[in-house]
Order: C-alpha cells, then structure tokens, then sequence
C-alpha cells in the first residue's frame, strides 16, 4: 500500500539533503507493511502513514534518527530511542509490527542486508576475565535495582504461567518445579547450577526437594545477596555459592542445572560448556538447560552482525539456536538432547511484568541514582524483548541431556 502524506504546515527551511534521501529509505522500507499501520510524524510537521489495520504512532523529533540507522545498522534505532530522538504510543506493539514484517522486508531489500552483515560481530573467546566484565556490566548494577524489577524470588528468566491471576513468583516457582522434575530431583542428588544467579533455584531445590546444590556465578553482587538469603534461611548446610567461572570449577555430581546463562558464553564456548557438563555429570546423571533460542532459519543471519542488546545490555551475548546447540553437544560431549521442551509464549508475560514493575516504581529506580538515559535504555531492552516472544522471534526452551550409554 503506498503511503499518504498530509504537510500540516510548510517549512521554513530546505531539508538537507542526506535527511531528504533518508526519508525516501523508509518510505521505501515500509511501504509494503502489513497486519497494521505504522503513523509516522517527521520533525516538519508531515505525517506518513504506512500499512493497513491497527495503527501504532511513532512522533520522530529529531532527523539524526535516520543518519544513526543509515551509518549505525541495527544498532541505530535503539540509540536514537535512548537519545530521546523518536517515541510511539506503544512501543511494544511498534516493535510486534516491525518483527512481523522483518523476514519479508530482508528479502526485499537483499542489497541492503547484505551491506548491514558486512559488519562482522567480533568473535572473539568469551576469557575469564572479559567474562567477569560482561557479566558485572549487567547483574552487578545493584541488587537494590533488580529487587525493584523482579519478584520476591529474585528470578531473571522466563516463568511457567498457569493463568492470568498468576502471580510472577508463582510462575517463577513453577519453572523451577518443572526443572526439578524434569531432572527426577531427591535428597541424595548432588546438584551443580552453572549460573546461580540470586539463589533462587538453588533455594527451592533444596528446600521442596532436598538436594544439596552447589551454585556457581561471577558476579560478585549475586554471590553476596544469595548467601545472605541463605543464611538468613538455615540454608548454608545445604547450599554453597561460589564465585567461580564454570570451567575453572572441579567437581562430580548428580545432577546439573543451568538457567538462561547459556546466551552469556558466546558461539566460541559453546563446546566447552557442554564437555564441562559432561565432565561434571556422574555415571547415570542428567542436566536440564534452559535457554533462549533464535530460530534455526535466522542462526546465520543473526550471528554474522552484533545487535543494541549485546552492545548496550548484555556485552558478549549471543542466542544460540537449536541447530548450533546440538551440533556443539555431539561434537564435545557425550550428551545429547533427549527432549526440549518450549515455553517462550511465557516470556512475554514475563517481560511484561517486569517492565510494568519498573514503571511502576520508577520513582525508586531515581533513587538509586538511574538517569533518564538508563530509563529509556531499559524501557527499550525490556519492550523489544517481550515484543520478540510474542512475535515468535525468539524462542525458550528447557532442554534434558542425558548420555546414551546412561538411557
């Protein structure tokens, strides 16, 4: 559908001429939008109107948007999102609209693409300390923080929902219970959770299950705040957290988890991490992972160039798909893959929660000294995440390895 233009007003000015080339680019990209329309206010009054259906608002302030996605690829529109340069009534349904239509417009525009990818993602080895510096870039920015954004659990990753009535710690309660089952968890299971985060896994599985469970992190904020829970629960007979890169760690055990820290390693690691878990599982063991996933279909594509997530969120991330997961366990490892088990549709609810907690206590997030850069960084990370679970553009999974000598 071609767009309409209504000029309210005349401008004083000639537009330059890189601004005028960059709005005939997005005329050009979105001209054939569908399943909604996209309502566009340019800085000079003109109004674009894109697609057909429900519509979603973007008011654009400031023309250096255009120059940040021409010169800064898939990084630009999040910059200038941050930098106050565009806002929309509704940024998760913005963000749905452009996702759905993305496959299609990447195959229109294959020349384009093609010059977007020729920026290569460093791949460079995740090493023990570029590994720790990633890792406190994000989790060590205040336990205080996250406590705002998240549920009584202290869980970072995508709950189990049963219902609407569900309270966020209730699905974060219930993914745990489906790990535990998944890995046949009992009091004499010796587990390892690669990644502990705050510790809440470790917590649950000791207190409804029994087991004895050893988390590792590398970062210092949530090794603190899990031992203090610990011992404040009479927990530290049955729990030990340590502050120790997994593939420094020696030990044997029964069972292992791991929960969401698979993104954080990059492509690199991926076979270390699965001959790590090999080596730690003992004869007969079992290992639930649960990670995010990209479709198989994008891998390539999605792994060629770095993203706003990795650079402004998660430094050193990289989603793996399935294909890539399968391909690094059979080829380090003994395990394989004896079942996957998807619940990315409970990710955006997740992710809807969480952001609705950090609106809501916005005021508190000030107080702690964030500024109104890191507001909208984090509205952006948040909305574009749950806007890609629900689009089906990211995927989670809970992933059962077992050896095939021990099945």
């Amino acid at each position: 559908m071609s767009e309409r233009i209504v000029r309210s007003e005349p401008r004083a000015a000639a537009v330059p001429l890189l601004d005028r080339i960059a709005v005939a680019s997005l005329d050009r990209a979105l001209r054939h939008l569908e399943g909604g329309t996209l309502v566009v206010e340019l800085p000079d009054g003109t109004t674009r109107r894109y697609g057909s259906g429900p519509a979603v608002s973007m008011s654009i302030h400031d023309n250096g948007i255009f120059r940040r996605i021409a010169t800064r690829a898939k990084l630009g529109l999040g910059e200038s999102y941050t930098a106050n340069e565009w806002d929309t009534d509704d940024l998760v349904g913005l963000f749905e609209l452009l996702l759905r239509n993305a496959e299609a417009a990447a195959q229109r525009h294959t020349t384009l693409r093609r010059i977007l990818e020729a920026r290569p993602r460093p791949n460079r080895r995740n090493g023990f300390l570029a590994a720790r510096r990633n890792i406190a870039y994000h989790y060590d920015l205040g336990n205080d923080l996250f406590e705002l954004m998240l549920d009584e659990t202290m869980t970072y990753s995508c709950g189990i929902f049963e219902s609407a009535d569900d309270s966020l710690a209730d699905a974060q309660r219930r993914k745990y219970r489906r790990i535990c089952e998944t890995l046949q968890l009992g009091p004499d299971d010796r587990v390892l959770e690669i990644g502990c985060g705050w510790g809440g896994f470790a917590r649950f599985a000791s207190t409804e299950y029994g087991a004895h469970v050893t988390g590792l992190t590398i970062s210092h904020a949530q090794a603190t705040f899990a031992r203090e829970r610990n011992t404040a629960a009479g927990l530290d007979g049955r729990i030990a957290i340590l502050e120790e890169d997994y593939r420094r760690h020696d030990g044997s055990y029964t069972k292992v988890a791991s929960i969401e820290m698979l993104e954080a390693i990059g492509e690199r690691e991926f076979p270390t991490y699965f001959a790590a878990i090999d080596r730690f599982l003992e004869p007969a063991g079992r290992a639930c992972v649960q990670t995010i996933l990209v479709p198989d279909e994008r891998w390539n594509r999605y792994r060629k160039t770095p993203d706003w997530i990795e650079r402004y969120i998660f430094p050193g991330c990289l989603i793996p798909s399935l294909g890539a997961l399968t391909a690094a366990s059979g080829a380090a490892s003994r395990l394989q893959i004896t079942e996957a088990a998807e619940i990315g549709s409970n990710y955006a609810e997740t992710l809807r929660r969480w952001r609705t907690n950090f609106h809501d206590r916005i005021e508190e997030v000030r107080a702690l000294g964030y500024d109104a850069r890191f507001e909208r960084t984090w509205d952006f990370y948040l909305a574009f995440c749950e806007a890609a679970f629900r689009t089906r553009a990211l995927r989670d999974v809970q992933l059962t390895l077992c050896r095939a000598s021990d099945t």
